[in-house]
């Protein structure tokens, strides 16, 4: 391969190419066209998406008695194509296996929103599907159409009362399944209309918006100093020590974590996230200690009254042998016992 400095105002540039011939996966006549290649001058090039299937390659190969004469590259492109003018012959392995060509998704679009295949067969005619180039449309069921002259199965998607869009399998990763408002019916948009282009710019300036707000207010906040914890003392190993069960790594990374933000000069800006009965409590009674030890009080805010019930429980047994006192309020104290309990918050 050569570059070459042209003047492209006046010059039309002419790729002599033959598009990759069909194998219909027999190998027999792969090697059969390599050796033909190589007998007529050419240069074999397998270009492969992966190192993985270079290999693959090489060990079919390995397998049959004949030399074939090949180069592989661990490179991606649409199709292969034969050179006559270069007397190059570059084939690409999904063609060869006939497997979809696996396409990069686009910067922005998350690939967790895609559609599956099993997502795709639980649609039904008429459910709203968002196509990232072309905006909300309905599900029309799949289709098989004429490609070049080949049966392709395809996703219909109809966009206002005549416009249709049929989408390739091989575009799948283009489509998600709509997420809105129960119950609302989103706008559709005709096809080829500027806006859904213009509701995307408009929607990227929001989230810049919002991620430029935040940015500030995460800077305001390493500018600013909060209460600095000391380090551990002995009561708080003594603690850590009572606990029955051996921590899990988990816990223990969870602990380190949440002691670092405390005795740091700045505030701490922690979420602590996992599955029941995964040992969260366990690390929240560490960190409340942490602070009762160093002279503050703390809150523990739950969203219903039985997690109030077990965790004052759980705090108070965990903490009964350590000089400081744990309480609780909700609505089914009596106007008595709120009142005491408020009154012993220092």
């Amino acid at each position: 391969f050569h570059s070459a400095a042209v003047d492209a105002s006046n010059t039309a540039i002419i790729f002599r190419t033959k598009p990759q011939p069909s194998f219909s996966k027999k190998f027999d006549l792969l090697i059969a066209n390599l050796n033909e290649n190589e007998a007529n001058g050419y240069t074999n090039y397998l270009l492969c998406s992966t190192e993985e299937q270079a290999k693959r390659f090489h060990d079919i190969f390995d397998e049959v008695e004949e030399q074939v004469h090949y180069k592989t590259i661990v490179l991606s492109i649409h199709n292969g194509f034969i050179d006559d003018e270069t007397k190059i012959a570059c084939y690409t392995d999904h063609q060869i296996f006939e497997r979809y060509h696996k396409f990069q998704l686009k910067n922005g679009y998350a690939k967790k929103q895609a559609i599956t295949l099993k997502e795709l067969n639980k649609l039904s005619q008429g459910d709203y599907v968002t196509h990232i180039d072309h905006g909300i449309g309905k599900f029309g069921g799949l289709q098989k159409i004429d490609v070049e002259g080949k049966k392709q199965e395809a996703i219909k998607l109809m966009y206002g009362e005549r416009d249709i869009l049929y989408v390739s399998i091989h575009s799948l990763h283009k489509i998600s399944k709509y997420n809105g408002k129960d119950g609302a019916v989103p706008k559709i948009y005709k096809l080829g209309s500027a806006a859904w282009k213009t509701l995307k710019q408009k929607t990227k300036s929001r989230v810049k918006k919002i991620a430029f707000d935040l940015i500030k207010i995460y800077a305001k906040r390493r500018l600013e100093k909060g209460h600095q914890y000391h380090p551990d003392s002995y009561l708080q190993h003594e603690l850590e020590a009572s606990f029955i069960y051996e921590d899990t790594p988990d816990q223990t990374k969870a602990t380190e974590d949440i002691k670092r933000d405390m005795e740091s000069e700045r505030p701490m800006d922690r979420l602590i996230c996992g599955d029941v009965g995964f040992g969260k409590t366990e690390v929240a009674i560490r960190a409340a200690f942490k602070a009762v030890d160093n002279g503050k009080q703390v809150a523990i805010l739950v969203p219903t009254t039985i997690l109030a019930f077990q965790h004052h429980r759980t705090f108070r047994e965990r903490l009964s042998d350590m000089p400081i006192s744990v309480d609780y309020l909700n609505r089914f104290r009596t106007a008595k016992e709120k009142k005491e309990t408020l009154a012993n918050l220092a």
